[in-house]
């Protein structure tokens, strides 16, 4: 079965991420560093991780092939994008192989810079546009992901 990680702290789709996994019945798991409020579902689980990290690296841990993680964490992206998951960003960009180096090295760039007053803006705020591109992603990852599931016979 697919399982769903939400890398949960800041993440701005939650809402529509359920709803996806909904219509798929998709397992859940919303991981944050504190409580937040979740459907009542029995498919969908709350995790907290205490400490710097520690949610990310319970994700990094627990993803398997196929499944889907929903994080602008880059580098967690590139752990999960390494074990055969698949990744999309809140604002509906997949990462993959083939792209998330170069994200990560961007980030690393951008993190070099920002003590000597260069690339020190956060991200662009959300926009419906964003939202529709993260439901139409979210979508197809789930529906690959199914297909890959179906085709490897699990």
């Amino acid at each position: 079965m697919t399982t769903l990680y939400i890398d949960a702290d800041a993440c701005p789709v939650k809402d529509e991420a359920y709803r996806v996994a909904k219509r798929y019945s998709l397992k859940v798991m919303v991981v944050a560093n504190s409580t937040m409020r979740t459907p009542t579902d029995p498919l969908v689980t709350m995790v907290v991780c205490t400490g710097f990290g520690a949610a990310d690296d319970w994700i990094a841990e627990q993803i398997g092939t196929g499944d889907i993680a929903v994080t602008a964490d880059v580098p967690l992206a590139a752990r999960c994008v390494a074990k055969g998951a698949f990744v999309i960003n809140s604002k509906g960009y997949p990462l993959t192989d083939s792209n998330v180096g170069d994200a990560l090295a961007v980030r690393n760039l951008n993190e070099e810079l920002r003590p000597s007053g260069g690339a020190s803006r956060g991200p662009s705020a959300m926009t419906p546009k964003d939202r529709s591109r993260f439901l139409a992603k979210l979508d197809e990852a789930v529906n690959a992901s199914l297909n890959a599931k179906k085709r490897a016979g699990r």
